[in-house]
């Protein structure tokens, strides 16, 4: 029973728009028995992406009710389903494997954990960034965005900060990940943001550290002062996240860097940097120590951007000594808007890669 139900189990998340690809080698399930019991992996297979009531699952599912609330707790404490308490009442839902599950094994995370997610990552990533809409947008660094090229509000890290209600940081669980590997990173570690649009959702979380409006934005300064690309999700309402991202350890720009995959296939950007040759003084600041998807390439005598590379950050921006680079807002036709809502990018994932995850809506 309990390899079936890992075998299920990685079906109804490989039916899940965000997907969950099998391998020759099996390395998925032995990931999900790390993270999984098997009452657990039972569970899941009849949960939904939308929030549900204890009751509610109860009554759809035919699951008695006793015991049910404790074994969703236990399922939200492990990083298997996402809850929330609104009005008095907790609602539960499923969780993709990324951005979610994944993203919630900080507490799990060990030797053989990280072992495991780096032998699957080339393969997840062949199928993960091969489909659009893209899981992330960047989020350029506002002070260098041209003042005629006024972002709009999804594109904007004040915006989301400013709409959030409370905040919390933990520790970059690919930076970890990496660690675990011996390949540690140099730049700060305690840099994912969570953010929710109500007060006091994150008090009792087990994992991270409740911070205020004013240490958010303290943290992206200092995020941005050692080099790391704001991203956030690919929506246009509803960002809950901001990941502040390194080439060596981010599992997404690891995409770009080590396997080659197109930018614009991984990332969803609306600038592009440029690089005035008469003005550079060829330094190399912005390729060397800045620019952290190799979009920088040296010349006889100056810099240049490939552009198809460039994913907008800005980050080469306020370091150039010479102030010859800008910021440069993607042509209309270049752009593609992000889904609305995660319900729409759901939506518009699932009919690009052809499941039906009808069940699970």
């Amino acid at each position: 029973m309990s390899d079936e139900i890992y075998d299920k189990l990685a079906k109804v998340l490989d039916t899940l728009p965000n997907g969950f690809p099998s391998t020759a080698s099996g390395v998925e399930i032995k990931l999900l028995k790390k993270v999984f019991t098997p009452e657990q992996a039972d569970l899941f297979c009849d949960m939904r992406l939308t929030f549900e009531t204890v009751e509610e699952i109860a009554s759809r599912t035919e699951r008695p009710l006793k015991g049910l609330k404790e074994l969703l707790m236990s399922m939200a404490k492990s990083g298997q389903l996402l809850t929330i308490k609104l009005g008095g009442g907790r609602f539960f839902k499923m969780l993709p494997w990324v951005f979610g599950i994944y993203e919630f094994q900080l507490g799990r995370m060990d030797r053989e954990f990280a072992e495991l997610v780096e032998v699957y990552w080339p393969v997840y990533s062949q199928q993960f960034f091969t489909k659009k809409p893209q899981l992330m947008q960047t989020l350029a660094i506002e002070e260098v965005i041209p003042f005629h090229q006024e972002a709009l509000p999804y594109q904007k890290v004040s915006t989301i900060i400013e709409n959030g209600r409370s905040f919390l940081v933990n520790e970059c669980i690919c930076k970890k990940e990496r660690g675990l590997l011996d390949k540690p990173c140099d730049k700060p570690t305690e840099v994912c943001l969570a953010i929710a649009p109500v007060p006091g959702v994150f008090d009792k979380s087990p994992l991270g550290r409740v911070i205020s409006k004013d240490e958010a934005y303290a943290l992206l300064n200092k995020a941005e002062e050692a080099g790391l690309v704001h991203l956030t999700g690919n929506v246009q309402v509803g960002q809950i996240y901001i990941c502040n991202c390194c080439k060596c350890c981010c599992g997404v720009l690891r995409a770009i860097n080590d396997f080659n995959m197109p930018a614009s296939m991984v990332i969803n950007s609306h600038y592009y940097a440029e690089i005035n040759a008469e003005l550079c003084i060829g330094c190399g600041v912005c390729a060397n120590e800045r620019c952290q998807v190799k979009a920088i390439e040296e010349t006889e005598d100056t810099y240049r951007v490939i552009q198809d590379r460039c994913i907008g950050c800005g980050l080469c921006i306020g370091y150039c000594p010479a102030e010859a680079i800008q910021l440069v807002h993607k042509d209309q036709a270049a752009l593609v808007p992000p889904p609305l809502t995660e319900d729409d990018w759901f939506r518009e994932r699932g009919r690009m890669r052809g499941v039906d995850f009808t069940a699970h809506k």
